[in-house]
């Protein structure tokens, strides 16, 4: 690993814990970020105000980070738009097919003690490996 700060990974963590934990008790809602987004489309207008101050929350807090310590590196994207916009679309299609994404299902899920996602989330694990394994040593990126 470059780079790991215990710190603020500690913190990090913490923070997610708490608006997870403040979400679920304030407002009765599991705090996974595609069901935040996507109920900005597909539900009632009612229900919006929450998952804009919720999703605002998670944009200002990387352009806080950003203002108090700067980038430290330049981000370089080496895929091509149309490839960006085909992989966005399956972890969309993903997060339907699995009932749920990674953050809802990782620190929500398992924090509840859900079977379904404890399952989901080795799923995800087995699957990422897998592919790391073939895109290295099979195909050779």
């Amino acid at each position: 690993m470059e780079n790991f700060t215990p710190i603020s990974a500690l913190l990090g963590g913490a923070a997610i814990g708490i608006a997870t934990a403040v979400l679920l008790f304030a407002n009765g809602r599991v705090a996974g970020i595609s069901g935040i987004s996507s109920g900005l489309v597909f539900l009632p207008r009612g229900d919006s105000k929450w998952r804009v101050v919720f999703l605002g929350g998670l944009i200002g807090g990387a352009l806080v980070h950003r203002v108090i310590f700067g980038w430290s590196e330049g981000i370089t994207l080496d895929a091509s738009w149309p490839l960006l916009v085909a992989g966005g679309l399956l972890v969309g299609f993903g997060t339907r097919l699995g009932g749920g994404c990674t953050s809802g299902h990782g620190v929500c899920g398992i924090g509840r003690f859900s079977m379904r996602s404890i399952v989901a989330v080795v799923t995800f694990m087995l699957a990422a490996g897998v592919t790391v394994y073939v895109v290295r040593h099979v195909v050779g990126g």
